[in-house]
């Protein structure tokens, strides 16, 4: 790894920088002003965003939050994990786990957890690797309206 810090993403400005780096996983967001109104509506509702900086770019994020339900109590969400296509195999999604791992522990967190599609091979094997186990199957249903 070359040069890299870890910090939340809490200005609008950092928010724009980080959306190329969203888009690659998302790649149905196509403005950045949209993409910051969203990150901060979602705040409202516990999310943050975490990123990697590489040279002063952002080329990894983790967008995550902390929630309590029946089956886990207290855990941490990972909604997004995303390492630039540039950047994959650099060590910036492990080391993106392993601190949100860490965070979750000073919670309180019984667990942490994401998603990912079934058919998404290499990420369910990178988190493998990283001590992730698969635990459950989510069944959803599209009730019509797109995802914008």
């Amino acid at each position: 790894m070359s040069h890299h810090d870890i910090r939340h993403i809490e200005t609008t400005e950092a928010v724009h920088a980080c959306f190329a780096v969203m888009q690659e996983l998302r790649p149905h967001l196509v403005d950045k002003t949209d993409f910051a109104a969203r990150m901060a509506r979602m705040r409202q509702q516990n999310y943050a965003l975490l990123a990697v900086w590489d040279n002063h770019q952002p080329v990894a994020l983790a967008g995550y939050r902390l929630q309590e339900n029946l089956i886990y109590g207290t855990f941490m969400y990972v909604d997004d994990l995303v390492v630039t296509a540039a950047h994959r195999s650099s060590g910036y999604g492990a080391l993106l786990l392993d601190t949100l791992e860490h965070m979750a522990i000073e919670k309180g967190c019984a667990k942490l957890v994401l998603d990912t599609g079934i058919d998404n091979a290499l990420a369910q094997r990178f988190y493998f690797r990283q001590g992730l186990l698969t635990g459950a199957i989510r069944f959803s249903k599209w009730l019509g309206a797109p995802v914008v």
